[in-house]
């Protein structure tokens, strides 16, 4: 299969390119700079220059291929509504060039929006939200089930973690606790975010890409929901800072995730299990934390 990847040199994206690449998959991923088109022909892969808001260009690229996977998403949280807009034009664009082929599209959501617009407890793959940002961009590929095309979604836990990762929540909380030398959470820090390795997440794109029943979502989780407070003590540990409770005036703390960091988000991966039979192999996030590789160790 001749597959499309948008976010294709990114975290995520990177790994989800080899992953199809070792299964025997053609790629063509999006690139924004020579740097990046550099870094997927060296992997074999085909670039595509363009960006999220070259809607021909993507439309193009969708046309040509034979599936795409939507990873890429402008996170800029002085601006997230405006990064969404963003978002749900380019699936659009996307979307409307598969109509009608029965090819598959894989969109990207978040688990968090279930905690944040939601009515609480345990997230569901079955758990819908009507509207708001990136909301929107998710009802928008589901919606494709019904014009002929393979259209599934992946809810991706806010902390997808490995070695891979760069820039992810996961170093946002880390560097927040190294500037400030304190490892915080909110309350009593009881709240959960589920989490998910990198390798794991590359697997289930693939899976959603070949199997995934159209109009499908699908929740990329592993840890179902670690205490936002056992996450800071690992942190705390490791850069010999106290792990502490913020109070909930102090929210700004934890900068750009000042709004989630008091999320409860248990999600639950059951039906993704069943559905395609994935099964998540790779450490989960406190020991890949206590591996030390975040902290230079």
């Amino acid at each position: 299969m001749h597959v499309f990847v948008t976010g294709a040199t990114g975290h995520i994206g990177s790994a989800v390119v080899t992953e199809l690449l070792e299964a025997g998959h053609r790629v063509t991923g999006l690139a924004r700079s020579d740097e990046g088109a550099a870094a997927l022909t060296a992997k074999g892969a085909a670039a595509h220059r363009g960006d999220l808001d070259d809607l021909d260009g993507l439309r193009n690229a969708a046309a040509a291929s034979d599936g795409v996977i939507h990873l890429a998403f402008k996170h800029d949280f002085s601006d997230y509504a405006g990064a969404a807009q963003s978002d749900l034009r380019a699936v659009e664009a996307m979307g409307e060039a598969l109509v009608g082929s029965d090819r598959p599209f894989v969109g990207t959501s978040g688990t968090l929006l279930l905690a944040l617009l939601g009515e609480g407890g345990v997230g569901t793959e079955q758990d819908t939200v009507a509207a708001g940002p990136r909301v929107d961009s998710e009802n928008a590929v589901i919606a494709l089930a019904e014009r002929g095309v393979r259209s599934s979604v992946i809810r991706l836990a806010p902390l997808v973690h490995s070695d891979l990762d760069h820039h992810g929540f996961a170093h946002h909380l880390i560097n927040t606790a190294r500037d400030t030398g304190i490892s915080g959470y909110l309350g009593d820090g009881s709240n959960r975010w589920p989490a998910l390795h990198t390798l794991d997440a590359a697997h289930l794109y693939r899976l959603a890409l070949e199997n995934a029943p159209a109009g499908t979502r699908l929740h990329g989780v592993a840890d179902e929901g670690v205490p936002f407070r056992d996450i800071a003590a690992v942190i705390g540990r490791h850069l010999n800072v106290p792990a502490v409770s913020v109070a909930a005036e102090e929210a700004g703390h934890f900068g750009f995730l000042a709004l989630f960091a008091s999320l409860d988000n248990p999600t639950s991966n059951a039906l993704t299990r069943k559905v395609l039979d994935w099964q998540p192999e790779r450490p989960g996030l406190i020991a890949d934390l206590d591996a030390g590789h975040y902290f230079g160790e």
